[in-house]
Formats: C-alpha cells, sequence, structure tokens
C-alpha cells in the first residue's frame, strides 16, 4: 500500500493540460516572467497616452461649471480669452484664469501631447532636460517624453498588427503546402522563392513616391514580404505531423481535409508560430524605426521612435534626443527577446517537468 501515496501526489501534475504545464514551465523562468509583465504593464499604459500626456487638462472647473477638455475643444473666450479659437492651455493668461478663485483644473502627469508646441519656452530648442520638460524637447520645441510615449504606442500596435498579419499568412500558406505537398508545395516554394527575390526596399521608395504615406499602407506593403520565414515553419511542422497516426484514423473515419488541418494537425504545430511571435515583433518595430530613420515610414507628425533617431544624428550636441530613444528601444527589444527565449524554453518538449 505505500508505493500508492507517490504515484497519487504526482497525480495533479499528470493531470495538467500541455498548455497549463507550459504556463508553468514559462513562469519558472523569472526573466521571461518578468519581461511579459513589464511590457504589457508599459502598453497598457501607452494606450492611456492621452490621460497620461496632453496638453489639455482632464477635468476643468471654471465659474461654476465644469469642463473636460480632454474629449472636446473649447473656444479661448470661454475662459476670459478674447479669441473664438481652441484654447491654448499652456499659455500663462489662461493658467491664470482658470487657477484663480474658486477655479481648478486636473492635468496629465506630463502637460505636453506629442504635437504641442511650447511657445513660451525660456530655452531654445532643442532643450535638454528641465522641470518643465523632463526629458527635453527636439529641434520643433515638442516635449520629448510625449513623443516617447506615443511613438512607442504607434511602435507597439504597428509591430502586434504586422505580426497577426503575418502570422495569419504564414500559417495559411504553410499550411497548404505541408498538408497536400506534391504540386500544391513546389508551386508555392518557386512562388515563395521569387517573391521573396523582390527588392522590398526599393518596393516602399517607390510606392511612398506614388501614393501619400499613411500607417496603412506601410502595414499592407509590409505584409506582403514579411509571413514568408514563418510559412517555412509551419511547412515543416505540417510536412510531419501529416504523416501521424491521428491524422491517418481521422482520414480513415471520413473527416475532410479542412477539419484535419484545422481540429487536428494545425494545434500540434504552433508551437514555432508561438515561439516566434516575440522576435516577429521585434523585427517589426526595428523595420518601423529603420523606415521612419529614412523617411520612408509614417506620416509626417506622426509619433515616431526612428524620426526622433534622425533628429539626434541631425543634432549630435542633443545628447538626451538620441539617448532617451536609444533607450526606449533597448529596453523594448530586450523585454521582447527575454519572452521569446522563455517561450522557446517553455514550448520545448524536450523540457522535462521536474
Amino acid at each position: 500500500m505505500t508505493p500508492a501515496a507517490p504515484a497519487a501526489a504526482s497525480a495533479p501534475s499528470t493531470s495538467l493540460s500541455p498548455g497549463r504545464r507550459a504556463w508553468l514551465r514559462f513562469k519558472r523562468n523569472r526573466l521571461g516572467f518578468w519581461s511579459l509583465t513589464v511590457f504589457s504593464v508599459l502598453v497598457v499604459l501607452s494606450l492611456f497616452a492621452e490621460v497620461l500626456s496632453t496638453d489639455r487638462p482632464l477635468l476643468l472647473r471654471y465659474e461654476g461649471q465644469t469642463y473636460f477638455p480632454v474629449l472636446r475643444d473649447y473656444p479661448e473666450t470661454t475662459f476670459g480669452g478674447n479669441f473664438e479659437t481652441p484654447t491654448d492651455f499652456l499659455d500663462p493668461f489662461i493658467q491664470e484664469r482658470i487657477t484663480r478663485g474658486d477655479n481648478w483644473a486636473i492635468h496629465a502627469p506630463n502637460r505636453y501631447g506629442p504635437r504641442t508646441l511650447n511657445y513660451f519656452a525660456k530655452q531654445p530648442n532643442p532643450a535638454p532636460p528641465s522641470s518643465e520638460n523632463l526629458f527635453g524637447t527636439d529641434d520643433r520645441g515638442r516635449d520629448l517624453l510625449a513623443q516617447l510615449i506615443y511613438g512607442f504606442r504607434v511602435s507597439v500596435l504597428f509591430a502586434l498588427a504586422l505580426t497577426v498579419i503575418g502570422v495569419l499568412l504564414g500559417v495559411i500558406t504553410g499550411a497548404l503546402q505541408g498538408f497536400f505537398g506534391g504540386k500544391t508545395d513546389l508551386a508555392f516554394q518557386r512562388f515563395i522563392e521569387i517573391w521573396g527575390a523582390m527588392p522590398e526596399l526599393y518596393l516602399l521608395i517607390i510606392f511612398s513616391a506614388i501614393f501619400n504615406p499613411s500607417v496603412a499602407l506601410l502595414l499592407i506593403l509590409l505584409s506582403l514580404f514579411g509571413w514568408m520565414g514563418l510559412s517555412d515553419y509551419v511547412r515543416a511542422e505540417f510536412l510531419r505531423n501529416r504523416q501521424m497516426d491521428y491524422v491517418r484514423a481521422a482520414r480513415a473515419l471520413g473527416v475532410s481535409n479542412l477539419q484535419i488541418m484545422r481540429r487536428h494537425i494545425l494545434p500540434n504545430s504552433m508551437t514555432p508560430v508561438v515561439t516566434f511571435l516575440p522576435f516577429r515583433m521585434s523585427a517589426a518595430i526595428l523595420a518601423l524605426t529603420s523606415l521612419d530613420f529614412l523617411g520612408l515610414g509614417v506620416p509626417p507628425g506622426t509619433p515616431s521612435l526612428g524620426e526622433l533617431l534622425s533628429q539626434g544624428k541631425a543634432n549630435i550636441d542633443a545628447w538626451w534626443i538620441s539617448l532617451s530613444t536609444f533607450m526606449v528601444l533597448v529596453v523594448t527589444l530586450m523585454l521582447l527577446t527575454f519572452m521569446g527565449d522563455a517561450l522557446r524554453d517553455a514550448l520545448d518538449p524536450r523540457k522535462l517537468d521536474r
């Protein structure tokens, strides 16, 4: 009767699903787990950038009335000004009006937006870090901290969208090649060889000259080439798994090809897809930063890490521009790399639970 106790004690671990065991292995990798936590917090905070960094008060009480400048524009005449133009809340006259007496305002932690120009700055631009601009300003007078917050959000959301599109295209094409093989696989391989030989950078330059630059156009152009690397891994997994006994049994039972691919082979072929997600996001962020640095990325005026690096190159004396942007990129890519390494170890079938 005594040998039954160890078996019973080990039962909970063996009854765990593969996904649960992989998650537990991932959590044991402290560096990867905390990288995921920090990265998730940064992304969530960036989604609320309009609350964290804006030149408008979040809530304003003036002359017994409540206003929400962060949600809508109010003319300057509302607060005792002389013009019907939208209120500049950095104007010392407006600041004095909205804070005197019983009037009060709740401001964002950083009182500058991504396009805010401080016309009342005390130093010429680009200005070094100060109590007014914690990270300094760029050569146009925009607050650098606001640029980094909004630029980080643009980069991460762009990378996420590009990764999702690339994964969908890569999984579909790789699944078709690996499952059907033969002439289908041969045709796809020849197409990929030809398409992969296309000069991607030259195409970007040509389309940037023909069409107005936009995030959507850049996303489409990069998506045309970003799926091929993942497609090879999915193809290899499908080629291996289609020979398994459970696939042959499903065919014998009359299950359709689509159902076999979706319900049987795909769940067992997702390891390379999940493992490469952080690395694909890193590549997408670097691609967007590089194109923005060359002037081929997002439209002018859009907060961009690459555009800030270009400013840093043009203004060598303004060390705070290059240093802060470089640190944001390094931290972001390091977090994604640590997450990718932890995912790879967690999903490695050779790793045994202890």
